[in-house]
């Protein structure tokens, strides 16, 4: 049943890493600082698409950590990888409203805007992005979730059966989730594909320890 669980979690946490990778990939990189550039990106279906695969890897991320402590029964750490789970879950639960506004409501808009409806999309969508609880519980959900990923690096090295450093790069992705906004969108393509490689490090390291600990 452990073995089971475990590599179930596994495959959580490579399903969520290649979203995320999907993510930026994926999303339209207009200059949404103007109207026209704003409206084609908002109102694409890729927008839709590729903001549903970070809510789903966000998801996912927690349900593959909480199967990290069967890795630890051997050793240390399994303690602070439940609270680890029990982390990013909160973290998700504070991140997804946003994601959804940011989704669904802004491709809304954009949508009508596209039908020609007389709508300033650019001041809707600085509103919906900045609305105080809003930006808010979206900037303490991604450090949440940032916190939980550090633990869940923590756990790992202190374990003594896992190998040190395969949580390293799932913490620095999610350290860096909140800057990698503010940077070109290079650099966040770059930022998913380094958060890829640590949910699908931490998924390995799951999937070859779960036999020793069924």
């Amino acid at each position: 049943m452990s073995m089971t669980r475990t590599r179930a979690g596994a495959v959580a946490l490579a399903a969520a890493g290649l979203l995320f990778i999907l993510y930026p990939a994926t999303r339209p990189w207009e200059d949404e600082t103007t109207m026209a550039g704003a409206t084609a990106a908002m109102g694409s279906t890729a927008w839709v698409a590729s903001h549903l695969f970070a809510m789903i890897g966000f998801i996912l991320l927690p349900l593959g950590l909480l199967t990290l402590p069967d890795a630890m029964r051997a050793g240390q750490g399994g303690p602070l990888a439940r609270a680890a789970a029990v982390t990013t879950w909160i973290g998700a639960g504070l991140t997804l409203p946003y994601y959804g506004a940011e989704d669904f409501g802004l491709h809304a808009i954009a949508t009508r805007v596209a039908d020609g409806q007389p709508i300033d999309l650019l001041d809707l969508a600085e509103t919906v992005r900045f609305q105080p609880v809003a930006a808010t519980t979206f900037g303490l959900g991604l450090i949440t979730l940032a916190v939980g990923a550090v633990m869940a690096a923590v756990a790992i090295w202190r374990s003594g059966v896992l190998p040190r450093y395969s949580g390293i790069p799932l913490a620095a992705g999610f350290v860096l989730f909140l800057p990698q906004f503010f940077t070109p969108p290079a650099a966040r393509i770059t930022h998913g594909v380094l958060v890829g490689i640590g949910c699908a490090w931490v998924a390995l390291t799951l999937w070859r320890t779960a036999p020793r600990t069924s």
